[in-house]
């Protein structure tokens, strides 16, 4: 199955990165504003979504569900459960973290809604990749520069850590205390494991 790629409206500065990280066969879906950044990607929109409060409809001719203004989903919460109805398990989440710190906050929480459906999702930005850890590992290679865990979804518990230059055996990080912070990979690659609850994965280039 195609991986779905959904694009937000979100600044974007390291074109040359975020195009790199694309594949050909993925699925496109612009959301609203995110249709700025359909030039310098240079990708084709399989489906466009939103309610055109802050871009125009383009009318490119390409699937698009115009959306009313006034919804419970955000555009880009509307585009992951459309790409779900879809059969996607697959998703990559472009220009959705930036100064808008609710939407970012919300877009974020969508990595834990995917997980939660057991569908893999990712969000990377000019800086950093992001995905969920929860029943399997995870796995962090030396060509980033640090590494964070934060905890936005209770308690996480027998959190282990190798190949660390903090590691951490059997430990618990709650959303109260933050200490997962900066951490950086010792030898080529770093493993985490969690065997209750759900951490977020921060790999910072």
């Amino acid at each position: 199955m195609k991986r779905c790629v959904i694009v937000g409206g979100a600044d974007i500065n390291n074109y040359e990165y975020i195009k790199s990280c694309l594949r050909n066969d993925d699925f496109i879906v612009f959301c609203d504003s995110g249709l700025k950044h359909l030039e310098s990607l240079q990708v084709n929109p399989g489906l466009i979504v939103g309610d055109f409060d802050s871009h125009d409809n383009p009318h490119l001719g390409v699937e698009t569900i115009v959306l009313p203004c006034e919804k419970d989903d955000t555009d880009t919460v509307f585009a992951v459960n459309e790409a779900i109805k879809r059969g996607f398990d697959d998703f990559l989440l472009i220009g959705v973290v930036g100064a808008r710190l609710d939407h970012t906050l919300g877009n974020v929480s969508s990595l834990l809604y995917l997980d939660s459906l057991g569908k893999k999702g990712y969000i990377i930005d000019d800086y950093s990749e992001m995905e969920i850890v929860s029943n399997k590992p995870a796995y962090i290679e030396n060509s980033f520069s640090f590494f964070s865990l934060l905890n936005i979804s209770g308690t996480a518990k027998r959190v282990t850590i190798k190949n660390a230059k903090y590691p951490l055996n059997d430990g618990e990080i709650s959303c109260e205390y933050q200490y997962g912070i900066s951490n950086e990979v010792v030898g080529k690659i770093a493993e985490i494991s969690i065997r209750e609850g759900k951490l977020l994965l921060i790999k910072v280039l």
